[in-house]
């Protein structure tokens, strides 16, 4: 049956009802429903299939990038292993959550907590390893969480293809809390982790950051040869005194080097975008702000080496708001990645 990209998605189809299978597409995507960590709100393990099911309703022709849908993109099916395993590490993490993390000299806690962490571990793991294969056979790596803590596997793998990497993250939150509430691999560490721990990564920048602890500010200035921070009200402040987001985009993208990641938390965005995300924080990014500074470092002449998004999560009741825009910003994460690789044009 010949694909008519004009069409609605027939049954059986792939993610944004694409007809192509794991060895015609060029970039897979890896789910990743972990949420172990969370530790305010909770829905983001249920994010991956939220975007596949909204996925269906995102019309294909794109207003910047000439059919980016031609080289495929392939979802793998999820990791049974990664499902049980955040059932098992969210009921143990949920009684720490519950105390702030001191635990104190509590056994059982001091039980949940190393099982969390021991999980975290064997997660992390398994998507180094699944990420390793997508690369290995010459695919582009993509991954949805999960909660933020779900790529640290994929960017180990990236950053030994990439030995000079630069990661843009987008969030509301700096995510370099040691070791938060006792997790070693908490959603809320996971740039820490990153630059502690995969020395490849060369250089973070961050951008919408707008909810920090003093730590964390500490750590962000201790790291300053390897991390720029666009904290939100900064460009805000900017954008008050009549500067363009053009200009802001450009500033942002000279400090990335030529190998670029892109790490986006949903809740990078203004909090009307994603409502029902774990820790919504007013202000943030419109969203056709980040759209532009993602195609900003593609004009540039970067190339998108992969991506990640993580904090989706659907609301009750039905409500799919938040997959329908985390799904329209996974395609525009795709096609901004083909065009960056000459995969696909722009127009």
């Amino acid at each position: 049956m010949t694909f008519n990209p004009n069409s609605a998605a027939s049954e059986g189809s792939g993610i944004f009802g694409l007809p192509f299978s794991a060895k015609e597409s060029a970039l897979h995507l890896l789910q990743v429903p972990w949420e172990a960590t969370t530790s305010y709100g909770s829905g983001a393990a249920k994010g991956p299939a939220a975007i596949l099911e909204a996925s269906y309703q995102v019309d294909l022709c794109d207003h910047e990038v000439l059919r980016p849908y031609e080289p495929g993109i392939f979802l793998l099916p999820e990791n049974k292993k990664i499902v049980a395993w955040n059932k098992q590490g969210k009921l143990a993490a949920q009684k720490i959550i519950a105390v702030g993390g001191n635990i104190g000299k509590n056994k059982a806690l001091q039980k949940n907590l190393a099982l969390v962490n021991q999980l975290s571990a064997k997660v992390n793991e398994a998507v180094f390893e699944e990420s390793k294969k997508i690369l290995d056979e010459g695919k582009i790596l993509g991954l949805i969480g999960g909660d933020h803590s779900t790529p640290y596997g994929a960017i180990c793998a990236i950053s030994e293809q990439s030995p000079n990497l630069g990661i843009l993250h987008f969030d509301a939150h700096s995510d370099t809390r040691n070791a938060y509430e006792g997790f070693k691999h908490s959603h809320a560490s996971i740039m820490r982790n990153v630059l502690d721990t995969i020395p490849n990564v060369k250089k973070l920048v961050q951008v919408g950051i707008r909810d920090y602890c003093e730590e964390e500010l500490d750590y962000t200035r201790a790291q300053k040869s390897r991390m720029e921070v666009f904290f939100d009200l900064d460009l805000a402040k900017r954008k008050f005194k009549g500067e363009s987001f053009s200009e802001i985009a450009k500033d942002i993208v000279r400090a990335l080097p030529q190998e670029v990641w892109i790490s986006f938390d949903i809740d990078g965005l203004m909090p009307h975008f994603c409502p029902h995300t774990g820790t919504p924080v007013p202000g943030g990014l419109d969203y056709p702000e980040a759209v532009y500074l993602i195609g900003e470092v593609v004009r540039s002449g970067r190339n998108l080496v992969g991506f990640d998004l993580n904090e989706v999560a659907p609301g009750p009741k039905g409500d799919e708001w938040d997959a329908n825009v985390g799904a329209r910003l996974l395609y525009k994460l795709a096609a901004w990645t083909f065009a960056s690789k000459k995969l696909a044009s722009l127009r």
